[in-house]
């Protein structure tokens, strides 16, 4: 990179290294982001993400750290400032727990659900805020929520579904917060989509099951929601803030 040359803006992508996250931190570097993956523990998917797309002019980096730690966000952004100017947050972490009724949920699982999905998000949120206002740049928070804040999920993770309708009001009352300070705020709101944390919540082939309530009779895929993202922090999308937009398939 020419010493002259303006370093690239950064996106912050937590969740970073697997699924939706993954595809989302590849076509924001793809389309000229400098990006830093946050991950809990993905170490050898971080590896590899990096070895795959990092550039001298374009780093993509990762950063180890719990999203729900309290002294996270600062860490997250203090990192990514090292990089160059950040101008994308784009809250992806997140866990579903274990699918099941709700009179099988225990504490622990609750809280781990409610810290990573809704805590997380609000103090990272916060610390773009005090970071972001008074910037000439326009800047971007996207916020991965899902259709099930809308269907609830009823027996299988309502409390994951209430964590990401919480996040939509975030959404939208933040948007408006934040609009005069040039901070676009939206969310992402997928519907079934072909990744591991089917797995991890117990049932891996649950994507593939569920396909036929789904009006395209598939489940979509992790790129599907990656460039949805992508268009909601480009210019062509210079007009939308406080949106939830959902890709669903129809469902």
């Amino acid at each position: 990179m020419s010493l002259d040359a303006a370093p690239a803006p950064v996106a912050i992508v937590t969740g970073g290294t697997r699924g939706i996250g993954r595809a989302i931190a590849g076509r924001l570097h793809r389309d000229g982001f400098a990006v830093l993956v946050v991950h809990s523990g993905s170490g050898e998917d971080a590896a590899s993400l990096a070895a795959a797309l990092h550039r001298d002019d374009r780093p993509l980096r990762a950063l180890r750290i719990d999203v729900a730690d309290p002294s996270a966000p600062e860490a997250i952004f203090d990192t990514a400032d090292a990089l160059g100017p950040v101008a994308v947050l784009v809250n992806n972490a997140g866990v579903t727990g274990r699918l099941g009724p709700i009179d099988a949920l225990g504490d622990d699982e609750l809280q781990r659900v409610v810290a990573t999905n809704l805590v997380a998000p609000v103090r990272l949120c916060r610390e773009a805020a005090r970071r972001w206002q008074g910037r000439d740049a326009p800047s971007h928070i996207v916020n991965i929520s899902s259709v099930a804040a809308r269907t609830g999920s009823p027996g299988e993770y309502v409390a994951y579904a209430a964590t990401k309708a919480a996040l939509d009001t975030l959404t939208i009352g933040l948007a408006r917060e934040l609009a005069p300070h040039r901070v676009h705020v939206n969310a992402v709101a997928p519907g079934t989509i072909d990744t591991g944390i089917h797995a991890r919540a117990g049932q891996s082939d649950r994507a593939a099951r569920v396909a036929e309530r789904i009006a395209l009779k598939r489940p979509g895929q992790p790129d599907e929601i990656a460039n949805a993202v992508a268009w909601l922090v480009s210019g062509e999308a210079s007009y939308v803030t406080g949106s939830v937009l959902e890709v669903t398939g129809g469902l």
